[in-house]
């Protein structure tokens, strides 16, 4: 665990060391610290994951509830504080759409005063679903009213090391790159530190010719992308597209999930947890995974 203030900073600081940043979901404490320790050895240099992402299907998911909005900020504020207690990366918080104008300078300021790097929020408005899943019932918000929403989370800020970054979800809603850049430029101009474009296509072709018009006019923020649908590409390859982040968004908890229902079927079948051993953590293994 490291000081609030020296921990918003460190996410800035990778975006000036590293050519491209991999970012893991954590739900909780534990996968917190499997984002923390985990790391390989790739042509002899160390490769691990340079921070977090706390996001809101992910945490709702961990709590068996909807991605609806229905896990409220304060409930996923106790979420992060799990998270900072076991870890010293970055974390980046997904905040839907930051809810109403005036409230979002309030959740900027409750973030940064934990320690939290940066917070994304996306232009949709409406009844709250994943945009993997649907979008029917939300609408795009004006480029307007976004513009005064970033305006009033930067304004808020205590430290120049905290971002604001800007989710474009012209492409989920079909509206093509054309509208997409417009937003990105629009986003920028208001004070948006970084600008997230979100695709659900299982070609990374859209993606990769917004990421080509975006150079031309980003002046140095960042572009993150959220690769879940088009996983076939490579991080060299958005790298070389000029990419500055990647998130893998929800990969712990979706792997989790069919390993626990296999170990919980596997002890109804057999009426005992010997079959399930194999798949399972060894005992001691869990009683020092936890330093005392």
């Amino acid at each position: 665990m490291i000081p609030s203030a020296a921990r918003v900073k460190k996410f800035r600081k990778l975006l000036k060391k590293r050519r491209i940043i991999r970012i893991l979901e954590a739900h909780n404490g534990l996968t917190g610290l499997i984002v923390e320790k985990t790391n390989i050895k790739r042509h002899g240099k160390q490769i691990e994951f340079d921070g977090i992402w706390e996001s809101s299907l992910t945490d709702s998911t961990s709590k068996g509830k909807p991605d609806t909005s229905i896990v409220d900020t304060t409930s996923r504020l106790l979420s992060i504080q799990e998270i900072l207690e076991v870890t010293t990366k970055p974390i980046v918080f997904d905040a839907d759409n930051g809810g109403l104008i005036e409230h979002f300078p309030f959740t900027v300021r409750s973030l940064e005063r934990m320690g939290i790097s940066a917070v994304v929020i996306e232009d949709k408005i409406g009844f709250k679903k994943n945009s993997l899943f649907d979008v029917n019932n939300q609408n795009q918000d004006s480029v307007e009213n976004f513009c005064e929403k970033i305006k009033a989370g930067k304004k808020s800020q205590i430290t120049k090391d905290f971002m604001v970054i800007a989710r474009i979800e012209s492409l989920i809603f079909n509206k093509g790159i054309d509208d997409a850049l417009r937003r990105a430029k629009a986003y920028l101009q208001a004070g948006t530190d970084g600008i997230l474009i979100h695709s659900k296509m299982r070609s990374p072709e859209e993606i990769l010719t917004f990421a080509n018009s975006y150079q031309s006019f980003a002046k140095g923020r960042p572009l993150v992308v959220v690769p879940t649908t088009y996983n076939t590409i490579t991080e060299d390859q958005l790298e070389e597209a000029g990419i500055k982040v990647v998130i893998y968004a929800n990969h712990l908890i979706r792997s989790a999930y069919p390993a626990m229902v296999n170990v919980a079927e596997l002890i109804l079948k057999h009426q005992r947890s010997s079959e399930a051993d194999k798949l399972c953590l060894p005992i001691q293994e869990v009683l020092n995974l936890i330093p005392s």
